[in-house]
């Protein structure tokens, strides 16, 4: 009968000794731990971690996003869902009309939007907080004691400073570039456009893709829009070929060997550049001006009848070409001459030895490194021109005249366009499908040529 209860009473031991955690079982749980309780709220795990200082600053820090966002992340959905439901009315007061103040549908999709970012940021804090728990937890796993409070500030120091001094830049790009993209991307699935639907007086309303079918099917916008986009596609390659070959073809005449002077030709062909875009392009307004301009009386002068320079849907075109490549070819011009200053002389001179004529050295040499030097600013420019708003508006201001188009003149772009029908009109949610529908054709056009590029396949082979 002893023998049974010994027995027992050991058994009972060995199963009380199973059930209790090892030491080493209790340090592996310290991160999770850790992890855990910040996830449940912040600091709770730096306060486990025996970080006492930082534990109560996340805890606070948690304390006001929440109050932020119970406050007012409810009424940003709901603003942003709805977009309101009560517009803005004059109503009488005794013997007196007064606005009564309603729902605007501009400012909740801005409000809603803000509150969404913060919301964003809110999540993001969440996930560094509960890392960082983890993180320290694992270092006292290992037996080591973890930072306090002004150890932690000399770690950030030492180590992240650059994460914390682009803090405040990512923050304002968010806010400022990041927000208003979206913003308008919102825009363009909603019928904000006046007469009708106009805040305060009236409410906005979500269309879904409504604005871009009537941009690409519906009567005179799709004729609008496909006019304007082909002279967008023309004019963007059109004024790069022009400056482009035209600025290595400048800057090949004045590196030539029996040049001299060359110091006075490149100050020459720079100044166009130099001189404020907007002084050019309003003095080259009255150079081609139709009736008193210079160059018509010049034309005259020669027993040449006057041109419609800027009056003429096809010379104005022409116009803008011309003084686009004015302005245009010294920048490739600068930029050739200093590739052309990098080529190693001894491949002419190798060239030379082979017999190889002055159009086989261009053709085989020269230009091959131009090209590969250039090539992405080339795509630049291109992208850079589909959005040339200064010298159309400034020339021409889309005029002239269009009577087929829809608020667009024959020389508009679809950026300029935009701008019309932003400000002169009120079309934002057309202007904002526009704004859409360029993005989509620079992001394309330049991701497609740019990795067609030579210098783009050797970077890739490299890495």
């Amino acid at each position: 009968m002893a023998t049974k209860q010994s027995a027992s009473a050991s058994d009972a031991a060995a199963i009380s000794r199973q059930s209790q955690p090892s030491p080493n079982d209790t340090k592996s749980n310290i991160a999770a731990k850790a992890a855990v309780l910040s996830g449940v709220f912040w600091g709770l795990g730096q306060l486990f971690n025996r970080q006492y200082v930082k534990g109560i600053l996340l805890m606070l820090l948690e304390a006001v996003g929440l109050i932020y966002l119970i406050n007012y992340l409810p009424r940003a959905v709901w603003g942003i869902y709805t977009l309101g439901e009560t517009p803005s009315q004059m109503m009488k007061v005794g013997k007196l009309y007064k606005m009564v103040p309603g729902d605007h549908s501009i400012h909740l999709i801005i409000k809603g939007l803000i509150t969404l970012l913060v919301l964003f940021i809110f999540v993001w804090v969440y996930v560094l907080v509960v890392r960082d728990a983890h993180a320290v937890g694992r270092i006292r796993t290992k037996g080591d004691k973890p930072n306090n409070f002004l150890q932690t500030l000399e770690y950030i120091k030492e180590q992240k400073f650059a994460y914390l001094f682009l803090a405040l830049p990512t923050a304002a790009v968010l806010f400022f570039t990041i927000m208003p993209i979206i913003f308008m991307i919102l825009l363009a699935f909603t019928n904000y456009s006046a007469p009708e639907h106009i805040p305060p007086a009236k409410l906005v309303d979500w269309v879904g893709f409504q604005n871009f079918k009537d941009l690409l099917q519906l009567g005179t916008w799709s004729g609008t829009f496909y006019g304007v986009l082909a002279w967008t596609i023309i004019w963007a390659v059109l004024a790069t070929v022009t400056c482009y070959f035209g600025g290595i073809l400048v800057a090949l005449l004045v590196q030539q060997s029996g040049i001299r002077l060359k110091t006075m030709w490149r100050t020459i062909f720079i100044i166009p550049y130099a001189i404020p875009q907007m002084l050019s392009f309003l003095i080259m307004r009255n150079m081609f001006n139709g009736e008193f301009g210079p160059i018509n009386q010049y034309l005259s002068y020669f027993g040449l009848g006057k041109l419609p320079w800027l009056s003429d849907p096809f010379w104005a075109k022409v116009t803008v070409l011309m003084v686009n490549m004015w302005v245009g070819i010294p920048v490739t011009m600068v930029l050739v001459i200093g590739i052309l200053t990098t080529i190693p002389k001894d491949m002419y001179e190798a060239a030379d030895v082979d017999g190889a004529t002055a159009w086989h050295k261009f053709r085989a040499i020269t230009m091959p490194m131009i090209t590969y030097s250039t090539a992405p600013i080339l795509i630049g420019q291109f992208a850079g021109n589909i959005n040339n708003f200064n010298v159309i508006f400034l020339m021409t201001n889309g005029n002239p005249p269009n009577g087929e188009y829809q608020y667009a003149g024959s020389t508009d772009l679809l950026v300029t366009w935009l701008y019309k029908l932003t400000l002169d009109n009120n079309k934002f949610n057309m202007a904002a499908a526009i704004g859409i529908i360029i993005f989509i054709i620079v992001a394309s056009l330049s991701i497609w040529s740019y990795r067609r590029t030579r210098s783009f396949r050797e970077e890739d082979m490299i890495q």
